[in-house]
């Protein structure tokens, strides 16, 4: 982590201490297990704070504010205060309520009145307000989870260069289902003020991804989303655990001990469940697959025993207590439909065990069986692992784990499917020894070599490398820089972009024809000594030719498809579409565009675009969206590729995008010319990558990514145009009583006029 303090600000829902006021006295113990053991070594005096909620409202906790406050302090942490009523609407009504379902794919279990959202807000600027009060330049913030989406905005608004990351510990759903939340969008901003977003597994990556385009919030690239000026970045992390303190508590006496006691007085085959009493941990299925097991094998009553221990979680949401009491429903029946004096056939326990007792029921089970509907990993089936010092036992994992993506050796299955389920179950108690060992030792390698101190570098090390800093904005001061670089540069390549940079966007495509004082601005920038001009557009070979055919300039059309060199007059085609391909795809964007009156169609050499600036933004928008995702996945795997850009949906051969140009102007260019590239939209992004290092990237206006600067608009263009073209006045340029070249006579004369074809 670069920065002069090189600090950690971690920042997540709960601190990692236990606070307790019991008969007026204030008790603060550190937590142990999962993040806070693993990020232990990330606080502490120099090396940074975890910032969090002490677990009580804040009316619990004020009379012993200062005493509370620096207790923390002695252990690294930094409280923020919720009030009780705040918190109910925060974190029970919409965090636990209304997020958690649908990230889980649970929309079913929705409220039938949403609430909680301004609690939601107001308590993630309680967050926010605390990590700007102790960050220092050169920290690293790294945010945790769905209770606090909003915060990594809210600090980017108050500390704009302040390097922050986000981790997503449960699922990211199908984008379709994330549409269901009204407040989509403010919480795919909020977790994009981030310069990394992590998530688990590559498929809820995806799924963020996509969520993020559906919602207006920024446009898809490879692992990243263009938000705005920014480019942020999402990969995939699977958390580990600590493996080093399962197998430590494991090879202690007195798991031993326990684990000795419980299989003296357990049936010959154990299985295992440990789950929070939570709707998406899939228990009573698992209690199904278990009853179809023991109806499809009688000889195995009394000779198998399945031990649940289910954690009390949120007893106080509604949606939880009437889960609870289907689960206890479902353990009742199967007992009483099975159960003999001498065998309980379910051994439910619904209370929070102590860590060894844990190890122990680890050690002791034949059979884990971690089969939740959804879940973002599950560390419990990696615990299990670790605490496996004897290299024995099975597991049976559920594929909607996103440990399944990692955890080769387990039997996979499908929890929806009752009978499978069962069968694999059967085939884990079967199995032989030499299979369960082999499958063991294979599973705990993996867990061994990719415990929690490994995500949390890899993720940090990640962030490190992520480029965080905004265009600048180009003010008169920047201006008189930017222009005394370039005046000092000894060769210059400009790259310039047409639409929405050297003219103003119109309803028309058509009607956005250059006027004589652009064409001239442009004649003088190609007539400077050691430069050159070129422009690069997606706009059809044929107008850029009519419009600056006459200039000694490189054009650059259809966003690299074609090019014609400076001083030449051919055009050369670097691919071509399949007919077949194109027509299919035409037909679709036709459909699209009868949905949605005042959108066009304009057709190009090898691909076709789809305009919307005259259409409603409402409707057009959203279907353009639609549209873009569709053709992604009609258009996968073939030789054609989509851009959503400014007001327009774009496909074009794969391949053919604005950086090529950049690159190749680059590579014929002397080593010590300055490149400069100049802006509006997403396809600029493509240019500015494919700038040669020490280019300079000029956005106009919010959107392209990638660049250093940025101005508002084709006004401000032409003006830093101007102001190059006035630091190094061309030799020999046309003034008053000298004749001007022919070329340009002949485009005074009319072969680009405006509305010429």
């Amino acid at each position: 982590m670069a920065g002069p303090s090189g600090r950690v600000l971690m920042v997540s829902m709960r601190l990692p201490v236990t606070v307790t006021v019991a008969e007026g006295t204030l008790e603060v113990r550190a937590s142990v297990g999962g993040l806070a053991t693993g990020l232990g070594q990330l606080r502490g005096p120099g090396r940074g704070q975890w910032i969090g909620w002490a677990g009580l409202a804040a009316e619990e906790t004020a009379p012993h504010a200062t005493a509370l406050a620096r207790a923390l302090d002695e252990r690294g942490c930094v409280g923020v205060d919720i009030p009780r009523e705040e918190l109910t609407g925060f974190y029970d009504d919409f965090a636990n309520g209304v997020v958690w379902p649908l990230l889980h794919d649970q929309a079913g279990r929705l409220p039938l009145e949403l609430a909680g959202w301004d609690a939601y807000r107001a308590a993630n600027r309680r967050f926010a307000d605390a990590v700007v009060a102790v960050a220092e330049p050169g920290d690293t913030i790294w945010v945790h989870d769905y209770q606090l989406c909003l915060v990594p905005a809210l600090v980017r608004a108050r500390l704009p260069r302040a390097r922050i990351g986000f981790f997503l510990h449960v699922p990211f759903p199908p984008a379709d289902i994330w549409d269901a939340l009204p407040q989509r969008a403010e919480l795919l901003a909020g977790i994009c003020g981030a310069d990394l977003v992590g998530v688990h597994t590559h498929g809820y990556l995806r799924h963020f991804i996509d969520a993020c385009e559906r919602a207006g919030v920024g446009a898809p690239g490879p692992e990243t989303v263009r938000h705005g000026t920014r480019l942020v970045r999402v990969g995939a992390f699977p958390l580990g655990i600590d493996p080093a303190r399962f197998e430590a508590a494991a090879a202690t006496p007195q798991v031993a001990e326990r684990v000795a006691a419980l299989r003296a007085s357990a049936p010959p085959a154990t299985l295992l469940g440990v789950d929070r009493l939570d709707y998406t941990k899939g228990i009573p299925r698992r209690l199904l697959a278990y009853e179809r097991l023991l109806e499809r094998h009688p000889a195995l009553h009394g000779r198998v025993q399945f031990v649940q221990l289910a954690v009390p979680s949120r007893d106080q949401v509604p949606a939880y207590q009437d889960f609870r009491e289907e689960v206890e429903w479902q353990v009742g029946r199967i007992n009483g439909r099975f159960g003999r004096p001498d065998w309980t056939p379910v051994r439910y326990v619904h209370r929070a065990v102590p860590f060894d007792e844990v190890v122990a029921l680890y050690r002791s089970a034949d059979v884990m069986l971690v089969t939740p509907l959804r879940d973002g990993l599950n560390l419990v089936c990696k615990e299990y692992c670790a605490a496996r010092i004897d290299e024995d036992g099975a597991l049976v994992l559920s594929e909607f784990a996103g440990a399944a993506d990692e955890l080769a050796g387990a039997l996979r299955v499908n929890p929806y499917d009752v009978d499978a389920t069962a069968a694999a179950i059967h085939r884990a108690i079967t199995m032989p020894q030499a299979e369960r060992r082999a499958r063991m030792r294979l599973l705990r390698e993996r867990v061994r070599t990719h415990d929690v101190a490994r995500w949390a570098h890899d993720f940090l090390g990640a962030l490190a490398g992520s480029p965080r800093d905004a265009a600048r904005p180009v003010d008169d001061a920047a201006r008189t820089r930017l222009v005394a670089t370039i005046r000092e540069a000894s060769a210059l390549r400009l790259l310039l972009d047409y639409d929405g940079t050297l003219v103003p966007f119109t309803r028309e495509p058509q009607d956005a024809v250059p006027d004589a004082a652009l064409v001239e601005l442009i004649a003088a920038l190609a007539r400077r000594p050691d430069t050159e001009v070129h422009i690069v557009s997606g706009r059809r070979h044929q107008e850029l030719d009519a419009w600056f055919g006459a200039l000694p300039i490189g054009l650059h059309a259809e966003h690299g498809l074609w090019s014609r060199g400076r001083g030449a007059t051919e055009w050369r085609a670097v691919s071509t579409a399949d007919p077949q391909l194109l027509r299919a795809v035409t037909a679709i964007l036709e459909r699209f565009a009868a949905r949605v009156p005042g959108a066009i169609l304009e057709p190009k050499t090898a691909g076709v675009a789809w305009h919307w600036r005259a259409a409603d933004p409402e409707v057009a928008t959203w279907q353009s969206r639609e549209l873009a995702a569709h053709l992604r996945h009609v258009l996968a795997g073939t030789t054609l590729g989509v851009t959503l850009g400014d007001h327009v949906v774009e496909v074009r051969p794969a391949g053919v995008h604005k950086g090529r140009i950049a690159t190749a102007v680059a590579a014929r260019a002397p080593r010590e010319a300055l490149c400069v590239a100049i802006g509006d939209d997403a396809t600029d992004a493509d240019l500015f990558a494919g700038l040669p290092a020490g280019g300079l990237a000029i956005a106009v206006g919010e959107r392209p990514a990638g660049a250093q600067w940025r101005v508002d608009d084709h006004h401000e263009v032409r003006r830093l145009l101007e102001a190059i073209v006035a630091s190094a006045p061309a030799p020999g340029a046309p003034g008053a009583g000298e004749r001007a070249p022919s070329w340009w006579r002949r485009w005074l004369g009319g072969v680009a006029r405006p509305g010429a074809s």
